[in-house]
């Protein structure tokens, strides 16, 4: 008979968009439990508790002051993400932040090396690596069955008006839509390509009239020779049924928002290995393997220097976008993760 586990205690800081889907994951699973919510408007601090049973608090610090909390999410702005991950990390509290993890690669590493200091577990949330589409897609592509991968792509774009959204301020977000969905995209790619080494990005014609770029595309290359191309909007849809397209010498794979497929050459039919994307599913999974690292039974999927990498990644990105130009990728997990 087995030893049924107790709830890891999370709090949750941030009341907005995001954290309504990581309520949904909590009420799914007997792993975890939604133990406090703080929000600077206590209102919605207050209405997300409700949903949970939870208490409500109108700051970090008098959430962990009042509560006994083993671990926290943090799902404010990023630009807040270091201020607020402190305040945890001076309390020994584990914390699964928001992506992006930080605007820039100086603040990304200093919030890592603070974490390692206080010996907490820490890194960044991405959805995309616990869906299970994409985790058996990279099983399949590492059995051999697509032959040699050539060509990646990614493609998140969806017409959304960001006009009134923080996510467009630069001040507070770090940029555009490159940070914003781009962050996913770069954490994809690595989870597929391995270590990326240069990067193009380039930014569309803008149709909202926002101070940040809300279409760009970029192109990547991996270590070992793979070119991936990302499309990114906020402006627009590509109306493709897929998100991922992996194309190999020997077939090609699609990870799609409700069916996932691969085609070897010379087969006459597509062979369907999933059911596509499935949000509250990849939260609950996301947050049982952060609590799994807490508990120490598991390791973390996504580790923090797969978090400071996509930092490095992005910014190199804006830097390629300034000048036009191929950029160099230096890694900030290669540089300065193994001694953090």
């Amino acid at each position: 008979m087995s030893e049924t586990l107790t709830p890891v205690r999370f709090g949750l800081v941030g009341a907005g968009a995001i954290a309504q889907a990581y309520a949904q994951a909590f009420a799914s699973s007997e792993q975890v439990q939604l133990a406090a919510v703080a929000d600077c408007r206590i209102e919605a601090a207050e209405a997300l508790a409700e949903t949970a049973s939870a208490a409500s608090f109108s700051s970090v610090e008098s959430m962990v002051e009042e509560m006994d909390l083993e671990a926290v999410i943090v799902c404010t702005p990023p630009v807040t993400h270091d201020e607020v991950c402190d305040v945890l990390f001076a309390r020994g509290i584990n914390v699964l932040c928001e992506k992006p993890l930080a605007v820039d690669s100086e603040t990304a590493a200093r919030m890592a090396a603070s974490a390692k200091e206080a010996d907490v577990i820490f890194t960044m949330a991405s959805k995309f690596r616990y869906v299970a589409d994409v985790a058996q897609a990279k099983s399949i592509i590492a059995s051999g069955v697509l032959g040699e991968v050539v060509l990646f792509e990614n493609i998140f774009t969806g017409r959304v008006d960001m006009t009134q959204r923080w996510n467009s301020d630069p001040s507070v977000s770090g940029g555009g839509v490159l940070i914003d969905n781009g962050t996913h995209s770069v954490d994809i790619t690595r989870y597929f390509l391995g270590e990326l080494v240069d990067i193009q990005a380039m930014e569309g014609h803008r149709i909202q009239e926002l101070p940040v770029e809300d279409t760009a595309k970029m192109f990547v290359r991996s270590r070992s020779g793979v070119l991936a191309s990302i499309d990114l909007s906020w402006s627009v849809s590509k109306e493709l049924p897929y998100f991922i397209a992996v194309y190999g010498s020997a077939g090609t794979l699609l990870v799609g928002w409700q069916e996932s497929k691969y085609r070897r050459s010379g087969d006459s039919d597509w062979t369907v290995f999933g059911s596509g994307y499935q949000k509250v599913a990849a939260f609950q999974r996301q947050l049982e393997n952060f609590a799994g690292a807490v508990r120490g039974t598991e390791s973390l999927l996504v580790e923090p220097a797969d978090a400071l990498a996509s930092v490095s990644v992005i910014e190199a990105a804006y830097r390629s976008l300034a000048k036009g130009d191929w950029e160099p990728i230096v890694e900030v997990s290669a540089k300065k993760a193994s001694a953090i």
